[in-house]
């Protein structure tokens, strides 16, 4: 039985194609949920909590798992000076989601600010957390642009071989 949460009724409920994936419920990177759902790594996309330096919602950065969080780019992308990476404790604070289950879904009118990278734009489909751990969905970029009014831009570079930037 696939899991059933507030994001998927949302999602049921406008009527909007996705498919639901369960995985284990712990704490999972891109890449590795990739390996287990067996499909390629750069459709698997990460929510990144991005703080900015004047006060204002933190920015829910949606990056492929191949990549990483480029702050210059982000804070080019969103109009500010810079922006932060807050610890994994913060991000979890900040959202009330635990990380592995962040997702720009899931915060739908909390006032997040989110924006996709431009890697998505031409995917027929993209995966996302489900706001939870163990439940990925994939749905294409553009629903999910729609529905967290989320703008696309280059906004991550490329890891290396070795997971490294």
């Amino acid at each position: 039985m696939t899991l059933v949460n507030n994001v998927t009724r949302f999602l049921d409920a406008r009527k909007i194609r996705y498919t639901a994936f369960e995985t284990v419920a712990e704490k999972l990177g891109a890449l590795e949920t990739a390996r287990i759902l067996n499909i390629d790594p750069a459709i698997v996309y990460k929510t990144i909590v991005i703080t900015r330096q004047k006060p204002g919602k933190p920015i829910l950065a949606v990056i492929p798992g191949t990549g990483q969080a480029d702050l210059k780019l982000i804070a080019a992308a969103v109009g500010e000076k810079k922006v932060n990476l807050p610890t994994e404790k913060e991000a979890e604070t900040l959202t009330g989601l635990q990380a592995g289950g962040i997702s720009p879904l899931a915060l739908i009118n909390k006032g997040f600010q989110v924006v996709i990278d431009g890697s998505a734009k031409n995917l027929p489909e993209l995966h996302v957390s489900g706001g939870q751990r163990g439940l990925n969905l994939a749905l294409s970029p553009d629903d999910l642009a729609a529905l967290t009014n989320a703008r696309f831009a280059l906004i991550s570079t490329p890891l290396d071989a070795a997971g490294e930037k």
